[in-house]
């Protein structure tokens, strides 16, 4: 039985290291040594401040129009965004894992300053959460693939510029999608539950 669980420890230990190894080869490939792409900044940069000002504004256009939908839209876009940050710092500091640019110093360089735990890729989730709302919301093809366009520049970005594994950019992409399609579900049975529920007067 000690022996049994011993080559269970032993097979995933290997599997982990392995696994780890993929990882750092992979982004590796992908950031390089030297040189800063402007580009690639300018997109990991502005990849939050766009990200949160998205239901702010699709509020305020919805205000202004005097448009329920858009309105209830952006609230589901803002409450899907809150809930993504909740779950991914969550993981965050229950798994801890270092940056690459710590951890394999060696090879990883890192391009501007960043902080915090690696995985999951806290922008790669909110890009991927606003771009899944969004999409949702507004099921049109001109809609979801700038959406989800600027969301994968965003996540190839912060593995280009060393802050996080490719590991970690899919987790955001899980986390991110994951937590605006739940909240999206979850959204739509409030309101139809909320509607089935009132009373209207007897003409």
């Amino acid at each position: 039985m000690k022996f049994r669980l011993l080559m269970v420890i032993l097979f995933f230990s290997v599997s982990q290291s392995r696994a780890q190894n993929w990882d750092t080869r992979l982004l590796a490939k992908i950031n390089p040594n030297s040189g800063v792409n402007k580009g690639w900044e300018f997109v990991s940069n502005k990849a939050i401040p766009l990200s949160v000002a998205t239901p702010f504004a699709m509020l305020a256009v919805g205000i202004i129009d005097n448009n329920a939908q858009l309105k209830q839209n952006a609230i589901h876009t803002g409450v899907a965004l809150l809930a993504n940050g909740l779950f991914t710092s969550a993981i965050k500091n229950s798994i801890q894992r270092q940056r690459p640019f710590l951890a394999r110093a060696d090879m990883i360089t890192l391009q501007g300053h960043t902080t915090g735990y690696s995985f999951p890729s806290g922008h790669t989730s909110t890009t991927f959460s606003v771009a899944t709302s969004i999409s949702l919301s507004y099921p049109k093809w001109y809609v979801i693939a700038p959406a989800y366009t600027f969301a994968a520049a965003t996540a190839y970005s912060r593995m280009y510029r060393g802050a996080h594994y490719p590991s970690d950019v899919l987790g955001g992409v899980i986390v991110g999608t994951g937590t605006s399609y739940l909240t999206w579900k979850l959204q739509k049975l409030f309101y139809k539950k909320n509607k089935s529920d009132r009373v209207y007067p007897d003409n």
